[in-house]
């Protein structure tokens, strides 16, 4: 008797190329180890670990965010999907895609056309500027467009955190990091990842902000 090894395909985006990352992971090879999938321009990696609990855990390169998102999925979805994506917290852009190969393909396709939209609207020349801009923060009249949409979406009660709906007390605080968002009653936050131009226009789309 053969046993079908069970299997899914995983990709990302490197964040410093902009080249689709495509690997295949079978259920056997993640129990053994932590897999990474490594860009061939060696600045970027996506992690897969196979918890104790029957869950996989990701640490995912974003295109838009300076630093890796982490994610935990059950094993069901993880190799029992024709496509699943993980998308940015902070933006609508998908980061992982894991499932059937040309499923797969053809959402990377579909995300490369919306990110080179965003680059030209953010005026980068390629996928390498992404993460260069560091003096985005410093530019004062980004900040205050940033801090706009902030306000206009806490005076629309489109902001939520772990009070009752439109309970919440909300502040600001400037980081190296970005811009903390907080609410000073149930301490939920979020940090506003600002520190480039692309980061910047995923946020000033979007059109509900969640604290954690």
């Amino acid at each position: 008797m053969v046993l079908e090894t069970k299997q899914t395909i995983v990709a990302y985006r490197c964040p410093h190329c902009g080249v689709g990352v495509v690997s295949a992971v079978g259920m056997f090879s993640l129990t053994a180890d932590m897999i990474k999938l490594k860009c061939e321009c060696g600045h970027s990696e996506l992690s897969i670990v196979y918890t104790n609990d029957d869950k996989v855990r990701l640490s995912v390169p974003c295109m838009v965010c300076p630093k890796p998102h982490n994610f935990v999925v059950s094993k069901s979805i993880f190799f029992g999907k024709e496509l699943f994506v993980l998308p940015c917290p902070y933006s609508d852009v998908n980061v992982c895609f894991m499932g059937e190969m040309n499923h797969v393909k053809a959402e990377l396709a579909r995300t490369e056309l919306q990110l080179l939209d965003m680059l030209e609207q953010s005026g980068a020349a390629d996928f390498s500027a992404l993460h260069k801009d560091e003096d985005a923060l410093t530019d004062p009249q980004l900040l205050d467009i940033i801090m706009f949409v902030i306000h206009d979406l806490e005076a629309e009660n489109k902001i939520y955190c772990r009070c009752a709906e439109h309970d919440g007390e909300y502040e600001c605080t400037l980081m190296e990091e970005g811009i903390l968002v907080a609410c000073k009653k149930c301490g939920a936050s979020r940090i506003i990842p600002v520190d480039s131009m692309l980061g910047a226009q995923a946020f000033l789309d979007c059109d509900s902000l969640y604290l954690e």
